[in-house]
């Protein structure tokens, strides 16, 4: 009786054989629990940009002046011996010296907290409204004011504007990647596969830009633009701000494997079957080492959102009360 183990071994190497470069980089992606687990966080962040009002729990804008400073109350899981969320109240008392209002955590008096339920209205997705929220007070009709992480000096929510910041920070980052990425991969791609005085032409750019003092020359960028920008302004400005300085480094990263890549049999292949330079750079180079490009892609989304605070410490981010 034939053994059926090579005939399985054979089918799966030919599948192996004739599968794509795109096809490839997902099954080995499958196989890393490590990097599916990473891609489902970073999923549900994106959807927490797309939903914002959906996780928040109040009206970001809104501003209460005495409730200033309300401290976190903390979720407890369990109440009266069953599991069951609750948050305690919070009572103020205002400070016959100072005249301050002073916040205090009630243990004794808890707060019901449910899932999906009635809030205040908000937008989703541009014309379409709801007024569902993820979690809230049980009955927000009798104990509208639960803030989970307190508020901040104008009495506003911090979770819901830590919701909404969200969407701000990583909208920025993902455009701001995103654009970095395809600057570096056309320019690297191009310097490495044509060479000659172009390749020197953007390598010495390259080198003009790294050169660059990176906190004087925001600076100067902030001196520079309008303080009456709108936040959708300042927002492209920064975008584009941290593009330009951010593809550098993939460049020249493309640059090096476009070097050794333009002299492989499969690129000569397709040289000679008369592939036009710009198929063979897309459809054959760059997915020879899409993973190197997925990991950087990955690793400077932190980073840009670093930049993102930096830039909004020196004036030229969302200002607030924004």
């Amino acid at each position: 009786m034939a053994d059926p183990a090579p005939v399985v071994s054979t089918q799966a190497e030919e599948r192996v054989s004739v599968a794509s470069n795109w096809k490839l980089v997902w099954w080995r992606f499958r196989r890393n629990r490590l990097a599916v687990a990473s891609g489902v966080v970073l999923i549900l962040f994106y959807v927490v940009v797309l939903f914002p009002g959906f996780f928040a729990t109040h009206d970001p804008e809104a501003t209460e002046a005495y409730r200033a400073f309300i401290p976190v109350p903390g979720i407890h899981l369990r109440d009266a011996g069953k599991i069951r969320l609750s948050v305690p109240s919070v009572v103020g008392s205002r400070d016959p010296v100072t005249l301050r209002v002073k916040w205090t955590v009630d243990p004794s008096n808890r707060i019901p907290i449910r899932f999906f339920v009635r809030g205040y209205r908000y937008r989703v997705l541009g014309p379409l409204t709801s007024e569902i929220h993820l979690v809230g007070p049980a009955d927000p009709a009798s104990e509208p004011w639960v803030h989970l992480l307190g508020t901040d000096r104008l009495g506003r929510d911090q979770w819901s504007r830590m919701m909404y910041g969200t969407r701000t920070s990583l909208t920025v980052s993902l455009a701001s990647v995103a654009l970095s990425v395809l600057l570096g991969l056309l320019l690297g791609g191009i310097s490495g596969y044509l060479g000659g005085w172009i390749d020197q032409v953007i390598q010495r750019l390259i080198e003009l830009l790294q050169s660059l003092p990176t906190i004087p020359i925001w600076l100067v960028m902030t001196a520079a633009l309008p303080q009456d920008w709108r936040p959708e302004q300042v927002f492209l400005a920064i975008t584009i701000i941290l593009a330009f300085i951010g593809w550098t480094t993939l460049a020249r990263e493309v640059r090096g494997r476009f070097l050794s890549l333009r002299e492989e049999d499969f690129v000569v292949a397709a040289e000679l079957a008369g592939c036009s330079r710009g198929r063979v750079i897309w459809r054959h180079m760059i997915p020879a080492f899409t993973s190197h490009i997925i990991a950087s892609s990955t690793l400077a989304i932190p980073v840009m959102i670093i930049s993102e605070t930096s830039l909004s410490f020196l004036g030229l981010g969302i200002r607030p009360p924004a």
